[in-house]
């Protein structure tokens, strides 16, 4: 009997336990499509051109019908996150691979305290959002 009690504790207790989570890997084709975009955009970054970014850019940014143009994407987004520590960091970062519930496949940058989030749309991978890294 106490040996049923303490495999019963013990089982309840690995059930209790915090999961261990493994990061997804991209699938060949995807992590090939993101290979071919993150190129693009950290020479842009690199080479602190707001303009090619925001051509890199799903606008309106984060559905803000005020981030629309690339001149305003400069102003709200691009002037206050892609700082010169930030460029230096997306530069340096390995991005994290996810796929959502819906299926979307996105690569995530952390950077401090912000998450760049590059998802795949119907024409490829865009820079999609700012996220914070709590």
């Amino acid at each position: 009997m106490r040996r049923s009690l303490a495999i019963a504790a013990a089982t309840a207790l690995v059930l209790m336990a915090p999961a261990v989570v493994q990061a997804a890997t991209a699938p060949p084709a995807v992590q090939k499509a993101f290979n071919g975009f993150i190129k693009k955009f950290l020479a842009a970054v690199k080479a602190d051109d707001h303009v090619a970014v925001a051509g890199m850019t799903r606008l309106p940014f984060q559905g803000d019908a005020s981030i629309a143009t690339a001149e305003q994407f400069y102003k709200k987004v691009y002037q206050p996150d892609f700082t010169k520590k930030n460029r230096a960091c997306i530069g340096k970062a390995k991005p994290v691979y996810d796929r959502d519930g819906e299926g979307t496949d996105s690569f995530f940058v952390f950077c401090g305290e912000l998450i760049f989030v590059f998802g795949k749309t119907s024409s490829g991978f865009l820079f999609t959002d700012i996220s914070v890294n709590d």
